[in-house]
């Protein structure tokens, strides 16, 4: 997983609340192999149309296309629990969604899978929010390791995040990678556990 610590990116404003998981990634792809094909995958229904032309859809328009980060309204992520919902942002090339709240077991998911949900009050989003649409193609910076996010008039903003995730994300340690770093403690315990039970062997 690649690590998260500074980036700066044009941010787009998404003004609705409620974006559900089936939006970001619809049902049907859910078992489409995760790599590259998941950048078409994001927001799929609301940005194309069945023959496959592009809708008039934020992500559609330039600079959008290059966003790095989603600045959201409340409850984003909710709905069902489809980590292809992450994978579908992650390959599109977002790696930080702004929201005053997320879906519990999506934010888990962003989690593990490198890219950081920031939880602002929703005053400070909304505010966010309000600037980027003012200024399009406006860029926002976000700091994990200062827990900050910087808005398009230099005011900083304050986060809270759990430090398990944070050092995950900044070390780049999927649950796999993070079980490895206990791999010498795991290794002497089974060694002490098959001697003293030897007969269990």
């Amino acid at each position: 997983m690649k690590p998260f610590t500074t980036l700066t990116a044009i941010a787009a404003p998404f003004d609705q609340p409620n974006i559900d998981t089936n939006q970001l990634c619809p049902t049907r792809f859910n078992k489409v192999p995760r790599g590259p094909r998941y950048a078409a995958v994001l927001f799929h229904d609301l940005r194309f149309n069945a023959d496959g032309s592009e809708k008039d859809f934020v992500l559609n328009r330039e600079p959008y296309r290059s966003a790095g980060i989603i600045v959201a309204d409340r409850n984003f992520g909710c709905g069902s629990s489809r980590e292809s919902a992450v994978y579908a942002l992650y390959e599109f090339g977002i790696s930080c969604v702004i929201a005053p709240s997320f879906g519990d077991i999506f934010a888990n998911n962003c989690g593990k899978n490198g890219l950081l949900p920031v939880m602002l009050p929703t005053a400070e989003a909304d505010a966010i929010r309000r600037q980027l649409n003012a200024n399009v193609g406006a860029t926002l910076t976000v700091d994990l390791a200062a827990q900050t996010v910087t808005d398009v008039e230099g005011e900083v903003h304050r986060f809270d995040i759990h430090p398990v995730r944070r050092k995950c994300l900044l070390e780049g340690l999927d649950d796999v990678d993070r079980t490895r770093q206990y791999l010498p403690a795991i290794e002497a315990f089974e060694t002490s556990y098959r001697r003293e039970r030897s007969w269990l062997y």
